[in-house]
């Protein structure tokens, strides 16, 4: 059965875990998407909360290889025989810790400035994530874990594959594992939202556990519980020049979000890729920095939770375009919104929607963005596109960056490529969401300013 999201999926897993004795218990969450589900776990138990920061060495040629772990303070562990059996020099393998430990410490400093580290010493250390497949990374916890003194370690996840539960039996004291599917192609398709965690949330947590503990609270059993993450729960950083506001668009009464600050430039609505909601932290990030340079933005579900429900519907691109075209029109006579020049942003699938709705008779557009998007899924639409369009694609997406660049050479608009370096297609390494932001921004305030551009501006 799938999860509605992590949340959910902690609750869950907490109520197979209320046999562990809560006093002798850290919950430690894997960032940033297993944290989430940890929470709601350490919560439920009335446990400490916290997060094991562990990075994998991985064999050079085959990174999904692990040779070691590396982990706060200094730990360090090394699979001796992968790493005789894959004839790594130590030269190599001080040259993959180097790298990894500038991660692990870049996280360290993130986290530790609000969580100083739990002592696992004689405790039990319950490694928690948001979902398993091959199983390398939380193995590596576990060594992690055992060597910073853990007495106990359980691994506790909503779904992982038998033969990955089997292997981590193997390393850990207990399993708790809620879902073993035999054929398991992502972890995202056992969640209706999957919506990647940020940094920001993961802070947020564990700042709310340690008020938490701090006030001696009980846990909660309260299924109505929000956290930020949860629809209709309001973090502080959403609030930008204008608060976010609930709204309900287009016909079906779909839930979003608005954000309008003074005299906006234009308005801007998200189309979000498949497994993804109003609530991706990712695009909300960039709604907030467009909100920054005067553009209203509109994030909203483009599915009701019924056509949710059928998984075909969030890869049907026709379906997703032309909900996306009736939810501008909604939007264009709605009082506070009248006569702004309309934009689009999508991500993933929903850059292709986007684009698909962008070419329906009647709607009008005035620039697309698309980031880590697959504009080639609009088809034969691409070719018939008039708005100005943006593609951003991560310089480490390489598939997605093929598609892009083809899908470039099939459309007449006015349109261009931005490549940002280092990205791969979540774009989830430092800097790199907030350079999609920044030329998202110039290409809509461009295209949306009252006075036009002479030629060669740009």
């Amino acid at each position: 059965m799938p999860f509605r999201n992590r949340v959910d999926a902690g609750r869950r897993l907490a109520q197979r875990l209320a046999h562990l004795d809560a006093a002798e218990v850290v919950v430690l969450g894997l960032p940033r998407g297993g944290v989430p589900v940890a929470a709601e776990i350490a919560e439920a138990l009335g446990a400490e909360l916290d997060v094991i920061l562990v990075r994998k060495l991985g064999v050079p040629i085959q990174r999904e290889l692990g040779m070691g772990a590396i982990g706060e303070d200094g730990v360090r562990v090394v699979n001796e025989d992968v790493v005789h059996m894959a004839g790594i020099t130590p030269a190599q393998l001080e040259r993959v810790e180097t790298a990894e430990r500038a991660e692990l410490e870049r996280r360290a400093a993130l986290v530790r400035a609000v969580r100083p580290r739990a002592s696992l010493a004689g405790r039990t250390a319950l490694i928690v994530d948001d979902g398993i497949a091959t199983g390398s990374t939380a193995l590596a916890a576990c060594a992690v874990a055992r060597a910073h003194g853990a007495e106990r370690v359980v691994v506790a996840v909503p779904v992982a594959p038998p033969d990955t539960a089997r292997r981590l039996a193997d390393a850990a004291d207990e399993v708790v594992c809620l879902e073993t599917p035999a054929a398991m192609l992502a972890i995202g398709e056992w969640y209706d939202d999957f919506s990647q965690t940020t940094d920001d949330e993961v802070v947020a947590l564990l700042r709310r556990s340690l008020a938490r503990t701090d006030a001696g609270a009980r846990p909660t059993t309260d299924a109505g519980a929000r956290t930020a993450g949860e629809a209709g729960a309001r973090p502080a950083a959403d609030t930008g020049p204008t608060a976010e506001e609930d709204v309900h668009v287009g016909p079906l009464g779909l839930p979003g979000f608005v954000s309008i600050p003074d005299r906006p430039l234009g308005v801007v609505v998200f189309a979000h890729g498949s497994g993804s909601s109003r609530l991706s932290p990712r695009n909300r990030e960039v709604a907030r920095a467009l909100v920054e340079r005067g553009l209203a933005t509109v994030l909203f579900d483009l599915l009701t939770p019924a056509e949710e429900a059928d998984r075909a519907n969030v890869f049907d691109v026709e379906l997703l375009g032309r909900r996306l075209a009736e939810v501008t029109a909604d939007l264009v006579g709605r009082p506070r919104l009248a006569g702004l020049p309309i934009g689009y942003f999508g991500a993933s699938t929903g850059a292709a929607a986007a684009l698909w709705a962008a070419a329906e008779p009647g709607v009008s557009v005035a620039a697309v963005v698309s980031r880590g998007g697959r504009p080639d899924l609009a088809g034969a639409r691409l070719a018939v596109v008039e708005a100005p369009t943006l593609l951003i694609v991560g310089g480490r997406d390489d598939v997605v960056l093929e598609l892009n660049r083809e899908a470039a050479a099939r459309m007449r608009c006015e349109h261009a490529t931005v490549v940002v370096p280092g990205a791969t297609h979540l774009f989830e390494e430092p800097g790199t969401l907030a350079a999609a932001a920044t030329a998202a921004g110039d290409w809509f305030v461009d295209h949306m300013a009252p006075a036009p551009h002479a030629v060669g501006s740009r």
